[in-house]
């Protein structure tokens, strides 16, 4: 893989601002051929990475998203039980029984490909995101250890399938839980901040670069200003280009100059009733002041 710098240019050229631990830490898992562990708050583009990562290696993006009771029929394989039904049927008709039959259900052509065996079998290195891996249960954490230690699944029926080529790993984690020690010494890791005020102005000026100088510092001003509140659920980058798109949408060209339209679009960075409430439009307009 490129040097990091190189890297961080090309994530910069597809609207993703990495800070240089980031790119750094990009750089090495790739050099080493290690995944890669992003922790940080949920909206501060963890997931982004792996998308922008795909498209700088101009790759396919594999994704597998992580939830309680995630088992490996759902993130590895599993068999197509209604097909095999069929053919066990459809074999019996023609007299067919027996090893025969056992061996044709148990092959490649009812084998249904769940995202971790999908990636180790393409012809090309594939970017590999397991999002909130947190959110998995501890049990399925220690299985997936196994795959990212030799890339090589085993499937009784079949044997032993090994990476054709290695993909690139990013693993996510929102803090939900403490992940083991034994998976973070297997990974690079890199903590995701949200954005500084000039970082997140340079991701809104090259995410939309129409909007003018100082409504974009008045927005990513109002942005930080805000999330500096007691929230329920703080708004993250995503959240914050929704709002400048909203903005500029209604032909807006100061945030103070309707305070009423302002307190509107607040559904795009404020996602709980209990925070909409906790943001009426005197605050709003308290934090525009902040924002100048």
């Amino acid at each position: 893989m490129q040097d990091w710098k190189s890297l961080q240019e090309a994530f910069a050229a597809k609207g993703y601002v990495a800070s240089p631990d980031l790119a750094m830490a990009l750089h090495i898992a790739g050099s080493l051929g290690r995944p890669l562990l992003l922790e940080g708050a949920a909206g501060v583009g963890k997931t982004e990475v792996a998308r922008t990562l795909a498209s700088v290696l101009d790759t396919e993006l594999i994704r597998l998203q992580c939830y309680e009771g995630l088992d490996a029929a759902q993130a590895i394989y599993e068999w197509n039980y209604q097909r095999q039904l069929l053919a066990i049927r459809a074999s019996a008709e023609d007299g067919q029984t027996g090893r025969t039959v056992e061996q044709r259900i148990f092959s490649e052509e009812f084998l249904l490909e769940r995202p971790l065996l999908h990636a180790i079998r393409r012809p090309r290195s594939p970017v590999l995101l397991i999002d909130e891996i947190d959110r998995a249960d501890e049990e399925f954490e220690a299985y997936l250890l196994e795959v990212l230690a030799d890339f090589q699944i085993t499937v009784p029926e079949l044997g032993t399938i090994t990476a054709t080529s290695r993909p690139h790993v990013i693993l996510t984690a929102n803090g939900t839980r403490d992940l083991s020690d034994a998976l973070r010494r297997r990974c690079i890791y890199s903590y995701v901040e949200y954005p500084d005020r000039q970082t997140e102005l340079e991701i809104l000026n090259r995410r939309s670069p129409g909007i003018e100088p100082h409504l974009a510092a008045q927005i990513v001003g109002f942005v930080q200003a805000l999330r500096k509140e007691d929230l329920e659920k703080v708004p993250g980058v995503a959240e914050m280009l929704d709002f400048a798109a909203a903005i500029s949408g209604l032909g807006i060209n100061d945030l103070s100059d309707d305070p009423e339209t302002l307190q509107a679009t607040l559904v795009t960075l404020l996602k709980t009733a209990a925070d909409r409430a906790a943001i009426p439009a005197e605050v709003a307009a308290r934090l525009v002041g902040k924002a100048a």
